[in-house]
């Protein structure tokens, strides 16, 4: 222990209390809301009670979000957001946090897909456009809400989105793997960072997961059914699947848990 960690006094945590809002009164920040599992968290987020801030490039569908939502009665901000410019950044948590007066919480979530190709074939704009997006992207995210979590002195709880591709390599994904591994990295050291701030830090594995990147690679029912024969649990997950993962790490039932990747893969990579 360093000599400011000895002369810290230990607090035993207060009992932990259930409730069916898990985020009842939180400000979650969502990047990559517009679709898939971004979209899908907004949602999930917003049905547990929480103040959602849905951040991404397409405002249009954003806009169709927010207002689907705003008729069953959950308060979600549509905020424009490119993770791949940091004053884009900047400006979203900003905003966030001038409309709901703090940031408890963000699901990082931005991503692209990567080139499908051997690692010779990746085009070097296309492998910087995906580090930019998921690696520097999170960075860039993590960035400006840890400021705005230390600002409001309660702590928080950050979310990343990594990937079974994180977790295990695979052909025709140089591009994509190395960004996701590179999470875990990032993961980590920040949960170390912040742990003593109360704010912690941990990421979701997800594997085969319907989304528009999905449908794009997997254009028939064959070609999904194919690949799904190679999980444990024969099928695809619904990206409210994901968004229940990621809930459970921004919500209090996962308050001893920083610095994890959980994968939410269908046992894929249990056995590698």
């Amino acid at each position: 222990m360093t000599t400011n960690q000895t002369n810290q006094t230990y607090q035993q945590p207060a009992p932990l209390t259930f409730t069916a809002d898990r985020l009842a009164g939180r400000v979650i920040l969502v990047t990559g809301a517009s679709s898939g599992i971004g979209a899908a968290a907004v949602r999930r987020f917003a049905a547990e009670g929480a103040l959602v801030a849905a951040a991404a490039r397409r405002e249009d569908r954003l806009t169709a979000l927010a207002g689907d939502l705003k008729k069953e009665g959950q308060d979600v901000l549509p905020v424009r957001c490119d993770v791949t410019d940091e004053r884009s950044v900047a400006a979203a948590v900003e905003e966030t946090v001038r409309v709901f007066g703090r940031l408890d919480g963000a699901f990082n979530n931005a991503g692209v897909p990567g080139a499908g190709r051997r690692l010779h074939e990746v085009d070097t704009e296309h492998f910087d456009k995906v580090v930019a997006t998921h690696l520097r992207g999170a960075f860039l995210s993590m960035k400006y809400e840890v400021p705005a979590m230390l600002d409001h002195a309660g702590g928080g709880s950050i979310v990343l989105c990594s990937s079974t591709a994180g977790l295990a390599g695979g052909a025709y994904a140089s591009d994509y793997s190395a960004a996701k591994f590179a999470l875990t990295g990032l993961v980590k050291s920040a949960a170390l960072d912040y742990a003593r701030d109360g704010i912690r830090v941990n990421a979701i594995a997800p594997g085969l997961t319907r989304s528009e990147m999905l449908d794009s690679w997997l254009t028939t029912e064959e070609a999904r059914a194919e690949q799904a024969s190679h999980f444990p649990i024969n099928g695809i997950a619904d990206p409210d699947d994901m968004a229940r993962a990621a809930l459970f790490l921004l919500s209090d039932e996962s308050r001893w848990t920083t610095g994890t990747v959980l994968a939410c893969d269908g046992g894929l990579t249990a056995g590698r």
